[in-house]
Parts: C-alpha cells; structure tokens; sequence
C-alpha cells in the first residue's frame, strides 16, 4: 500500500465531513441547554479570569464535573462572542479530529487501509453524529472524544513499544476525556477488548499469567480515575436530583427501557430517521417488546463469544458497543429522556468496526460480494452523508428543532413545551399558549408548562389564569416566574 493512500483518505473524509456537517456553520443556537452552558453564562462570557477557571474546576453546575468543556466555551466566547458559527466550526473539528485518530488507530494496528476507512467514514457521516456535533451544548461529547480517540492512538504506540512516557501520555489523554465529559469511564475496559483483537496482546501473554496480570495492573490507573469521576458525577447528579439515587434506581422500568434502548439503537443505526433531539421515557413497555429486545441482544452476545477466535472483530465491535452504552443506557435513570441520539458516539465505534472487518471477510470469501462491494460501500456512504445533512438542517434553529422533534415523536410534550417558548419570544403568545396547552395534556405534572403558560397569560393580560398556572407551577417545584411577577405585585 503506497504510503500516500492514508493521507488522501483523510483528506476525503475531511471532505465527507465537511458536506455532511458543513451547513451547521449557518446554524443558531437553540433554546435547550445552550442558554445555560453559553448565552446565559456569566461565567463562560467573562473568560479565562482566575476565578472562572477555579469556577470551572471546582463546579457541578449541569450536574457535570467537566472543567475542560467549560474552559473550550469560555475560549469559543473569547474568539466569537454570540456569533454561533465559530462555536460550531470548533466542534466540527474536534469530531474531525476525533475521526482522524479512530483512523489512524485502526490502520496502524490491523494495517488493513480500506476497512479502517470504511469503519471511521461510517463512525463519522452517519446522522446519529449529528446531535453531538450540530448541538453547541454538547461540546462535551467532541472534546471528550477528541481526547479519547487520541488516547487509542496513543496507546497503539505504547504496546508497539511500552515505554513509561507513552503510557503516561495516555494515562493524561484519557484524564483529558474525563475532564471533557464521564462518559468515557468505560475506555480502560475497551482497552482490554483492544488487547484481544486487533493487538492480540492476550494472544501472545498465554504463556505466562504474570503477563496477563501485567495486562490488567496496566489498566488499575486508568479504572482509577474513571471510578473517581463516576463517583463525583453521581454524587453532582443526585445533589440535584437528575438521577435516581434514592428513589427507583435499577426498577425493573428502568431496566425494561435500557434492553429496549440497546436494540433501538441498533435500529437507529441501520435505520437513520425520525431522529430527534428528544425522546420522552415511557415507564410502560409491553412485555413482547422486552422480550424480543433480550432475545435478540441475547442471540448476538451468544455468536460474538462462539466465534470468538474465528471473527474477532465481531467480539470485540459488539462488546464495546454493549458496554460503552451502560454509563447513558438508563440503568441509573437520568433525566426525563428514553434515549438519545448523542449517546450512541462512542458504542458506535464498536458497531462501525464489526460491520468495516464483517464485510471485508465477506468479501474475501465470496467473489460476487467483492465485485459489489466498493460501490455499495460508497452508495451507503453518500446516503448517510445525504441524511447527515439533511439532519443538520432541522438544528437551525429553536423553531425548526422542535418542529422536527414533534414530527418525528410521538406524544413529546418537551417539544411542545419548547416550541411554545420559542413563540412566547417572538410574542406569539396564543400559539405559546396552544402548545402549553399539549405539553399539560401529555405530561399533566410538567412544571415547567405550567410556568411559561402562565407568563404567557399575563402577558396578554389574562391575570388570574396567569397565576393559577404560576402558583401550579410552584406546587410542581418550579417557582422562578412566581419570583419575577411577584416583585411587580402582580401574583401573590
């Protein structure tokens, strides 16, 4: 393979990328999140002052222990201001970066050029990215997997040649994706899978059990930092009550939904649509949806393990997709949402590299399947980048979001709650009105309707359906706006 192939493939997914993701640039952004990790911020807008770099190493604010994500939006604000093109320009490019070292990591330790391309242009353009990367609020996710990514590439460096500088180097990369958002605290257990293929680490240790041993003692700093960060985050989570420590952690709702989520997105992933930016939990799931979820991640666990020897990839893809999902999979159920779309970046890794290495030893088995096989591989690809894009489209801005989430949910009394923001901005009270309105039908303890319908009648003057809806809201937990009117004496 000439030398000159792996630069011109990152060339073209930078290219992919940039015509899957390129339209963000035109994007706003929205009113979920975005307001209190950047436009409502004060610390974020008053940059990089000593005590907002303390503020954002010492702070649970969001229910996050993640001070390098603060430190990323105070620089964007510094460059940028309230122009979100450059907030989002600089997320695409962490996921660019993100995508170049899955790349290198995967043609560096397999030496297989086309497969790895296939896996990383797969993880890169299919629409599931979209929410990560078109959502300025979820730097997060870029940043941590920038880092991440970084660290397997890092650590490919390392077994090739295990030298202390290398290991510390990704020892302090991995604490980098920590300090960007917990949801890599599973990476040193993908490290062992790692170990088994495509490294064959375990492979060459069989000999002797001090190897072995070597193999998981080399891990304890790595599952260190990673046991500490869960820990602060579930203490930050349950401080506010966004997890249910305390109350119905591990219910058998709880469970049901995450076997369910685990085959739903798998369906997202071969079937992209209908994606939405909310996606409300249910507690009721019949019992035939449970079980054929089960039976099916049953069956797929069951074959990964049978030819483990035989299809290593296939072992190691679905057992990092399994369990990069535990931490976001609802086990410990955290916020009101059944799944979403921004969770699936680091499992589908997994996913992306058990189908690149399937079909390649497809291909090398069967004749016909070779001849169809890079046209097919380039049709899926420009489909997905054609979805990408379309994707990125409906997160231009607040209305166009929840538009979207309304269509392709069902029963989302969040999107209409939100939509019915957006109109109460723009003065279109009746229509705000309309939409709080749904959102109580759907969700009758909705705090937050009740409070904005409530502003909402009183700014068309309608006084005592106004407070009703305030004093509700209070009752519900909710009392900001009771606050605010209050000082003006119009709701006692």
């Amino acid at each position: 393979m000439k030398k000159t192939h792996p630069y011109l493939i990152i060339i073209l997914l930078l290219l992919a990328a940039g015509i899957a993701f390129g339209r963000i640039a035109g994007n706003e952004f929205i009113n979920f999140d975005d307001g209190r990790y950047i436009i409502s911020n004060d610390y974020v807008q008053s940059g990089f002052q000593m005590a907002n770099i303390k503020w954002a190493f010492t702070t649970a604010y969001l229910s996050y222990w993640h001070p390098l994500t603060w430190l990323s939006h105070m620089l964007d604000w510094s460059l940028f201001g309230a122009d979100a093109t450059g907030h989002h320009l600089v997320s695409l490019m962490l996921h660019n970066g993100a995508v170049i070292f899955l790349f290198l990591f995967l043609y560096k330790t397999t030496d297989r050029l086309w497969p790895a391309a296939f896996a990383a242009a797969f993880f890169a353009l299919h629409p599931l990215r979209v929410e990560s990367v078109a959502w300025a609020a979820e730097r997060k996710d870029v940043l941590s997997m920038f880092f991440g990514m970084a660290c397997l590439y890092a650590y490919a460096f390392y077994t090739e040649a295990p030298k202390l500088s290398r290991y510390m180097l990704c020892l302090f990369l991995y604490g980098a994706a920590l300090m960007s958002k917990p949801m890599l605290v599973t990476l040193p257990f993908v490290l062992m899978l790692l170990d088994y293929w495509p490294l064959q680490r375990w492979q060459t240790a069989a000999s002797g059990k001090s190897r072995k041993f070597q193999l998981i003692v080399e891990k304890i700093p790595f599952i260190a930092l990673a046991t500490a960060v869960s820990i602060v985050t579930l203490l930050a989570k349950g401080k506010i009550g966004a997890t249910s420590i305390g109350g119905p952690m591990f219910q058998d709702a709880n469970t049901a939904n995450a076997v369910v989520s685990y085959v739903a997105y798998l369906g997202k992933t071969l079937w992209p649509f209908n994606l939405a930016v909310f996606y409300p939990y249910h507690s009721s799931l019949s019992l035939w949806t449970i079980f054929a979820s089960a039976t099916l991640l049953v069956l797929i666990s069951a074959a990964a393990l049978y030819h483990l020897k035989a299809l290593p990839y296939l072992f190691v893809g679905w057992f990092w997709y399994l369990l990069t999902l535990i931490p976001v999979i609802g086990l410990v159920q955290s916020g009101a949402q059944a799944m979403a779309d921004r969770y699936t970046y680091l499992p589908s890794v997994g996913l992306a590299v058990a189908l690149a290495w399937g079909i390649d030893a497809l291909a090398e088995k069967m004749t016909v399947f070779r001849k169809i096989l890079f046209p097919a591989a380039m049709l899926i690809l420009v489909v997905m980048t054609s979805l990408a894009w379309m994707q990125c489209g409906y997160w231009k801005n607040s209305l166009e979001i929840w538009n979207h989430a309304i269509l392709a949910t069902k029963e989302n009394y969040l999107a209409f709650t939100n939509r019915g923001a957006v109109y109460g901005e723009i003065g279109l009270y009746e229509k705000a009105i309309a939409d709080y309105d749904e959102a109580i039908r759907l969700k009758p303890d909705h705090g937050l309707a009740y409070n904005n319908r409530g502003g909402a009648y009183l700014s068309i003057g309608k006084v005592e359906q106004g407070c009703r809806d305030i004093h509700k809201a209070c009752e519900l937990g909710l009392c900001r706006s009771l606050e605010i009117v209050g000082d003006r004496g119009i709701c006692r």
